[in-house]
């Protein structure tokens, strides 16, 4: 009995340490007339990073929700560039053997223009130095489409219609 009140101690206060040394960043998005739409928070975890969106004021349905490779909304959310993909990647959840680093799920967007979503990208880091880290000399984006992406080949998430520098 005592080993096990040893062992649950020794959790958490290894847990705790992690939440105290833990780095953050955060994006707030902006559609494409400037309104803020929410924000989109990111933390460091030991085996990835968690990106975490409340957003509001989106068209319902599935959207395409990805990490860009340069942090700037300006042209339309085209100076965001292409996906984060250090590792010059396949694009795809489901494609190939690999996929870019800022490849991430659909979210899903109520019908009340409502969303909160949780996601884990284990292909990235908040941590400089690293080649995965998306705080690189350029910087990065969260940029929302208009459609799901197809986790295939080719994204076909069509228009830009929401983004948010990661800072």
């Amino acid at each position: 009995m005592k080993a096990n009140l040893v062992i649950a101690a020794t959790a958490i206060f290894f847990s705790v340490t992690n939440i105290a040394n833990a780095q953050t960043a955060t994006a707030t998005m902006q559609d494409s007339a400037g309104q803020a739409v929410g924000t989109v928070t990111l933390d460091q975890h030991p085996n990835g990073v968690l990106v975490s969106a409340a957003l509001e004021g989106l068209p319902a349905g599935a959207h395409g929700f990805h990490i860009h490779a340069v942090g700037s909304c300006e042209d339309g959310f085209k100076a965001a560039k292409g996906h984060f993909n250090p590792e010059d990647a396949s694009h795809g959840l489901g494609y190939g053997s690999n996929m870019h680093a800022g490849d991430m799920p659909n979210i899903f967007v109520g019908t009340d223009g409502n969303v909160q979503a949780d996601v884990f990208n284990h292909l990235i880091t908040l941590e400089s130095g690293h080649a995965n880290s998306i705080h690189d000399a350029d910087g990065s984006s969260i940029i929302i489409h208009a459609k799901a992406d197809s986790y295939g080949e080719n994204a076909g998430a069509g228009d830009r219609i929401a983004c948010g520098v990661i800072q």
